[in-house]
């Protein structure tokens, strides 16, 4: 997709048109034959197309009865890495099971890749995602595992996203099996020196077989000290006390969420953490799914996203992850795609993003389809006609 200055734009003939701007129908302030105006990449104005400003555009453009909705929001990436792991994929669908040591293979892999081959295979994700319409997107280090490897992680996902999370904190390298406080140490030290200039976000894996509540927590309130906003992966492969640990330290969002108890799901509804459903991870695993209703139902903010990596989620398509959350997750098909844009941006912490409310950048998807409800009903059909960042 081509980025050159936009021009104020008016785009009609607009089928369905998602907002999420509360003046419009309903929760996704839906309208119907609808039309947009963009200025200096930024929403001026939606309504019905009847009503639209035309004397306020130096353009036209006709949909043709397409519907639009808001840029996908990726709260959740890993895309800076080396090597493949699709003989462990094939492994586990014939029945062994997965589980978080095989993070290690990958490490190796990107700690022997080059800074140009880790940011060519980069450049080819960002162009993925582009075109099946997520526009903005959030890449996490995490497979480097060294100080120099993680630093380098961090300064190439920055070339392509302002969103980046310092994961140092991933798995144990192999090289500190049997001390991890010293590579704990070394996260807290050294590594976050490094890191920190370069992320905006923090990030753990509190899971058995990576980090315990404790190590979690003392990684955790080392980079808010240092001013990086809080993630956390939890409760993936059963349940722990990293959901709580997220609240407690005012996360912005807590990602997997597969094994909730009752006491997870009332500390989320009561917080401003966000919680984070990455179906993909449970399509490629073979594991139960989140119970996204639950959440729902208690009045937890839900985000989707892909956790696209090389192991345990190698997709990068959140019309996919949409698809997997109607039919196995219990959302309906407008929570979803509400969880994969406004609930990527709250994850985010963003309130630029995720809607076409007036002030949002220009961030929009054109469908090759009549309503946004065939992101689910057409599973893997490549329905993204046109991806629209910054009104370009």
């Amino acid at each position: 997709m081509s980025r050159q200055p936009s021009s104020p734009t008016l785009l009609t003939g607009i089928g369905e048109l998602v907002t999420f701007d509360p003046q419009h129908d309903g929760p996704l302030g839906l309208v119907r034959d609808a039309a947009l105006l963009t200025v200096d990449g930024r929403i001026e104005w939606t309504g019905p197309a009847s009503r639209a400003p035309r004397g306020d555009a130096d353009r036209e453009v006709d949909a043709g009865g397409a519907a639009v909705i808001p840029g996908f929001v990726d709260s959740h990436t890993h895309l800076v890495f080396g090597g493949d792991r699709s003989a462990e994929f094939e492994a586990r669908m014939a029945g062994q099971p997965y589980s978080a040591g095989g993070i290690r293979s990958t490490v190796a892999a990107t700690r022997a890749a080059s800074d140009d081959e880790l940011r060519n295979r980069l450049t080819r994700f960002t162009a993925e995602l582009r075109a099946q319409g997520t526009t903005t997107f959030e890449v996490k280090s995490g497979y480097g595992l060294t100080v120099a490897d993680e630093e380098r992680a961090l300064r190439v996902a920055g070339e392509v996203t302002t969103e980046t999370t310092f994961l140092g904190a991933h798995v144990v390298p192999a090289e500190y099996a049997d001390d991890a406080a010293a590579y704990v140490d070394l996260v807290v030290g050294p590594m976050l020196d490094a890191c920190a200039p370069h992320a905006r976000w923090i990030d753990v894996f509190c899971e058995t077989g990576a980090f315990d509540p404790e190590q979690s927590r003392r990684i955790l309130t080392a980079g808010a000290a240092r001013g990086l906003g809080v993630r956390v992966h939890a409760s993936q492969l059963g349940p722990g006390e990293g959901i709580l640990l997220a609240v407690e330290l005012d996360a912005a969002a807590v990602d997997h969420c597969t094994y909730l108890t009752d006491t997870d799901v009332e500390a989320l509804a009561a917080s401003g953490t966000v919680a984070g459903l990455l179906p993909g991870v449970e399509f490629s695993t073979r594991r139960p799914y989140p119970d996204a209703r639950r959440l729902l139902d208690a009045g937890v903010r839900v985000a989707l996203a892909s956790d696209c990596n090389p192991g345990s989620s190698f997709t990068s398509s959140l019309a996919f992850c949409i698809a997997v959350a109607v039919r196995d997750m219990g959302m309906t098909v407008a929570e979803a795609l509400r969880a994969a844009t406004l609930g990527g941006a709250e994850s985010l912490r963003r309130d630029d993003v995720g809607h076409l409310r007036r002030g949002a950048r220009a961030d929009y998807v054109v469908l090759d389809a009549p309503s946004y409800v065939h992101l689910a009903y057409r599973p893997g059909v490549p329905l993204v006609a046109q991806t629209v960042i910054g009104g370009a």
